[in-house]
């Protein structure tokens, strides 16, 4: 049975009649959203929606993970797995014909729905191992992006992963390729405290999923592994960063990260994460020693021949008319830079680029910086800006090493080079904007400028050129010399008056190039997502040994005592959450539970007593020695009594007496706490009448 909505077919011939497999009400939201909308507003609707699923399913940047792959315009493209239809459009809009296969109809309909202009998209809804036999032998391409890892659940068996390769191994034409995209289990962001994708669980893939579940993900070697024990001689790894789902950056083998690039590593969306340690530091290290391959978050694994391109660098967090792709590639022995736009409204941006280039020449000759030469290349549809490749150490990087050696005066003597070299002709009416450090290269004692997309045609002051790179220089590392940066703003000559005013101008020209467009660093934030950082929990432990502890006491009758109490290890789920879990027996009369040793204000979220709720509304059964600032409702379900304490020995006790006990008993008790001064505590209690 078929079915069409728009241009796009979609195949029930293997469809079981029923999903087995749903995300629920989203997905309702989602097919509402794609019916009505175009996919041009799909991008305003995240920001408006502040929904992850919305964010993860209709993000236009989820498309980065394939948009750069060169396929051929008649390229036969299977993608297993298509969901949502995420990546579905840009291989649509790349290829020939898209085969998709998807287990579920509701999540084939939202593909069909945003891609329905499409005429070359089939569907077949059905399980994979039953759609199989139906599918052609003569794909150029087999596209698994954040699929492989599902092996275990959907094929099964004792090698599921190798079962997995080798059902689809014969539906590839001779010169074809597989790409999986997929999380590196040992991927620095797991370690540094984001939990597991699938599993939502901290450190699941670190500890080799002891714990169980039903997906699994890979080391570099496990895949590789994976892909000789099916006979595949010939793969190739390339490195997404931050990781796939929201591509910024791709790296491989030849052209590996280098210091100071990996600085956008707060970018999960789904939850809230530790933050254990500096991801940029831990980054600048490991590639250092070369290791970057090792803790990469995640793999793009090309399964048959490489792609020319060795590097790629998307600008499309931005204004449409922004929205640019950079990309180092290889062809004929010969390495270069090319600058395509994403789509037609950004066509005129990467053309000014070549008139730019000619202007800037113009204005340094003679000033010993050379600008990097750009050809503009359009052939029917196709346009970038070609730009020579051009070997060199950052200018960022030699700054940064007379820092480390603490030699101010080399980095005094290098900045007055760069200022000079930067305000050269000033009066020429053109500027590079952009003039940051890591946009300079240093080669045999020659300066390239490298890149200058943000070049206008107007004089800005070089002083003001050399503050932005200043800020950016030593904001994005809290390491660097306060004293190096003191000596430069001296230098420049800027007041606080004046880095107001040049930082207002920063944050224009940041709303310029983002335009209506919510950018992943704020969508994060709106998520709500929040950073827990143990370290300072720690400390603030040591710090409060004395008072931020959790002690019980057990009254059998005779009233409470030290030798009857002890204290809870691990009660403090953070700095301000209290989980207990207490077991007693059927002679304790009273439970007496001090939250901390100093004033605090305490709500008791929830408390049982062997599984039912303890009516802390009843007269007698919550004894304290505060005032209640909160009681809540007493006629709800859940009575949650907030609490002041104005007392360095604060105490709740619970009274038994006349509660149905068992030889052992357990009382699960939920509180939040924090604390406050003495002084304010008293004055809180004086302002409260009730006294429990």
């Amino acid at each position: 049975m078929e079915e069409y909505v728009g241009k796009v077919k979609l195949n029930y011939d293997r469809y079981p009649g029923e999903d087995f497999y749903s995300d629920g009400e989203v997905e309702d939201e989602l097919l509402e959203i794609v019916k009505a909308q175009p996919p041009g507003e799909y991008d305003r609707i995240v920001g408006e929606k502040l929904s992850w699923p919305v964010l993860y399913h209709l993000s236009s940047l989820r498309w980065n993970i394939l948009e750069w792959v060169p396929m051929e315009k008649d390229a036969r493209v299977l993608e297993v797995g298509s969901g949502c239809g995420a990546i579905t459009g840009v291989i649509a809009k790349k290829a020939g014909t898209v085969t998709c296969v998807e287990l579920s109809k509701k999540r084939s309909l939202i593909n069909a729905y945003r891609n329905r202009d499409c005429d070359n998209v089939t569907i077949h809804v059905g399980n994979f191992k039953e759609v199989e036999p139906d599918l052609a032998c003569d794909f150029d391409y087999i596209c698994l992006i954040g699929v492989f890892e599902y092996g275990q659940s959907y094929i099964g068996g004792d090698t599921p992963f190798e079962d997995f390769l080798k059902i689809l191994l014969p539906h590839l034409k001779q010169g074809g390729r597989i790409l999986i995209a997929i999380e590196n289990k040992y991927g620095l962001k797991y370690f540094a405290g984001c939990k597991e994708d699938h599993l939502g669980t901290y450190f699941s893939g670190v500890e080799n999923y002891a714990a169980g579940g039903g997906v699994r993900t890979f080391s570099r070697n496990g895949l590789e592994r994976i892909f000789q024990n099916c006979g595949v001689e010939q793969y190739h790894f390339y490195y997404p960063y931050p990781d796939y789902k929201f591509m910024t950056s791709l790296y491989s083998d030849a052209r590996l990260p280098g210091k100071g690039e990996l600085c956008d590593n707060l970018r999960n969306f789904d939850d809230d994460r530790m933050v254990l340690f500096n991801e940029k530091n831990a980054f600048d290290g490991l590639t250092g020693d070369g290791l970057f391959p090792v803790f990469a978050n995640s793999f793009l694994a090309v399964l048959g021949d490489d792609f020319p391109v060795t590097y790629v660098k998307y600008s499309n967090d931005r204004a449409p008319e922004y929205a640019v792709r950079t990309e180092i590639l290889r062809e004929r022995g010969l390495t270069c830079v090319r600058k395509h736009p994403l789509c037609e409204a950004a066509r005129e941006h990467v053309r000014q680029m070549e008139t730019a280039y000619h202007k800037l020449a113009e204005k340094y000759e003679g000033s010993g910086l050379e600008i990097d030469p750009c050809r503009l290349v359009e052939r029917g549809d196709e346009l970038y800006a070609q730009f020579a490749f051009v070997e060199g150490t950052p200018l960022v990087e030699t700054l940064d090493r007379f820092l480390e050696k603490e030699d101010l005066a080399g980095f005094q003597n290098c900045f007055q080079e760069y200022r000079k070299k930067i305000g050269w002709n000033p009066d020429y009416p053109v500027s590079d904007f952009d003039l940051i450090f890591s946009n300079i290269l240093i080669k045999d004692n020659k300066w390239y400028l490298i890149d200058y997309e943000w070049t206008f045609g107007k004089q800005i002051p070089p002083e003001e050129l050399a503050f932005r790179a200043v800020y950016y220089y030593f904001q994005e590392d809290e390491k660097r010399s306060r004293a190096a940066r003191d000596w430069a703003m001296r230098e420049l000559g800027v007041t606080e008056e004046k880095a107001e005013q040049l930082w207002r101008q920063e944050l224009e020209f940041q709303n310029l190039i983002r335009g209506q467009r919510t950018s992943l660093a704020q969508m994060r934030d709106l998520l709500g997502r929040r950073l827990m950082e143990p370290l300072r929990w720690i400390d603030r432990y040591e710090d409060g040994a004395a008072v931020n502890r959790v002690q019980i006491y057990e009254d059998t009758g005779e009233g409470c005592s030290e030798e009857q109490s002890y204290f809870v290890r691990e009660a403090y789920q953070g700095d301000q959450l209290i989980e207990l879990k207490l077991s007693f027996r059927d002679n304790v009369k009273l439970l007496r539970i001090d939250p901390a040793m100093c004033p605090c204000i305490v709500k008791i979220l929830r408390m049982t007593l062997n599984g039912q709720r303890v009516p802390l509304e009843k007269r007698k059964v919550l004894l304290v020695n505060g005032r209640v600032v909160k009681p809540g409702d007493r006629e709800a379900d859940v009575y949650q009594p907030s609490l002041v304490f104005p007392t360095e020995d604060p105490n709740i006790n619970i009274n038994l007496e006349g509660m149905e006990l068992r030889e052992t008993n357990e009382l699960c008790a939920s509180m939040e706490i924090v604390r406050i001064p003495l002084r304010i505590a008293s004055d809180v209690c004086a302002g409260v009448k009730k006294l429990i």
